[in-house]
């Protein structure tokens, strides 16, 4: 009778993560040998071999891959299973295990905190921030619960819910002369030098997307990985930014900056949440994006108007 357990399933997953019996070793928090020992009795309980070991590190056999995809999936339902089990006692309770990108967290968390603790005194919240591919990455993974986000995402597997609409606003240094408008413009932006973030930022995209910069020889970034940099950038005079609104109550405060509307229609992004289809916490989710909603109006209203072209 073949006998297969969790762990062995954990472990491969693992391993095929990494790539690498060492560093799968280290992720499972186990020695090398005893890693090493779990595969080889699952290939002999299955009576498959799963992989081929390499000098670089190991690759998956045909069948391999295919046990690889089912073992994800299996392990993903033990995850839904511990999660339901765990928060069957009321919504937002338990722990939370949050994953928000970087041009979202600075400026909806300070809100979006004391309305957790406020609402949801016994929900334990763990936030991871990095980019999105990264964060969707773990949410399929199990390692996160649910992602704040720019939309769309295009998975079948993954289930999501829109918030709000987050509208670009075109900040420049605060002496350059304008010739009296009141709207910025996308020829605005082609005149100009275009400071956007490192790639691998979905702002960095959506912003070359609404100006339509096929030529990217106009853009500067510097390696800048927040917006707090880039501002800066742009209060000395080196150029000019594309800045989501809910940044600007934080990011225009004290900053030698101009900040203007675009002509109709405006570009925006749209900002959501992210679970995985499978998940049972789906009345969680929808809790929380009624928080975030809540936070975004607390942001926005920080953003004002007085600074802005109307």
């Amino acid at each position: 009778m073949t006998h297969i357990t969790l762990k062995q399933l954990r472990y491969f997953d693992a391993l095929v993560r990494e790539q690498h019996f060492g560093r799968a070793a280290d992720a499972c928090s186990v020695t090398q040998p005893a890693l090493s020992m779990q595969i080889q009795d699952l290939e002999a309980s299955l009576g498959i071999a799963l992989i081929e070991r390499t000098r670089s590190g190991i690759k998956l056999t045909p069948k391999g891959e295919e046990i690889a995809l089912r073992a994800q999936r299996m392990l993903n339902d033990v995850r839904n299973l511990i999660d339901y089990a765990q928060h069957a006692g009321g919504v937002l309770s338990g722990t939370l295990r949050l994953g928000v990108i970087p041009t979202v967290a600075p400026y909806l968390l300070p809100p979006l905190l004391p309305l957790l603790k406020e609402n949801h005194s016994d929900l334990e919240l763990y936030v991871r921030e990095t980019q999105t591919q990264l964060l969707m990455d773990e949410l399929s993974l199990g390692k996160l619960d649910v992602v704040l986000l720019a939309l769309p995402i295009k998975s079948p597997d993954i289930e999501t819910i829109s918030i709000f609409n987050d509208r670009f606003l075109l900040a420049v240094p605060k002496g350059k002369k304008l010739s009296g408008r009141v709207r910025a413009t996308n020829e605005m932006v082609e005149s100009d030098r275009l400071l956007l973030l490192e790639e691998g930022h979905c702002l960095r995209d959506q912003a070359l997307t609404y100006c339509s910069l096929k030529q990217v020889d106009a853009v500067n970034t510097f390696g800048a990985s927040s917006l707090s940099t880039i501002v800066e950038m742009v209060s000395a005079g080196l150029g000019i930014t594309l800045l989501p609104e809910i940044c600007v109550g934080v990011e225009g405060r004290g900053r030698e900056i101009k900040i203007m509307r675009f002509v109709e229609p405006e570009p925006s992004r749209e900002i959501g949440l992210a679970w995985r289809r499978s998940s049972p916490r789906r009345d969680d989710f929808i809790a929380l994006s009624k928080l975030v909603a809540a936070a975004a109006q607390v942001a926005l209203k920080r953003a004002g108007t007085t600074t802005m072209a109307s």
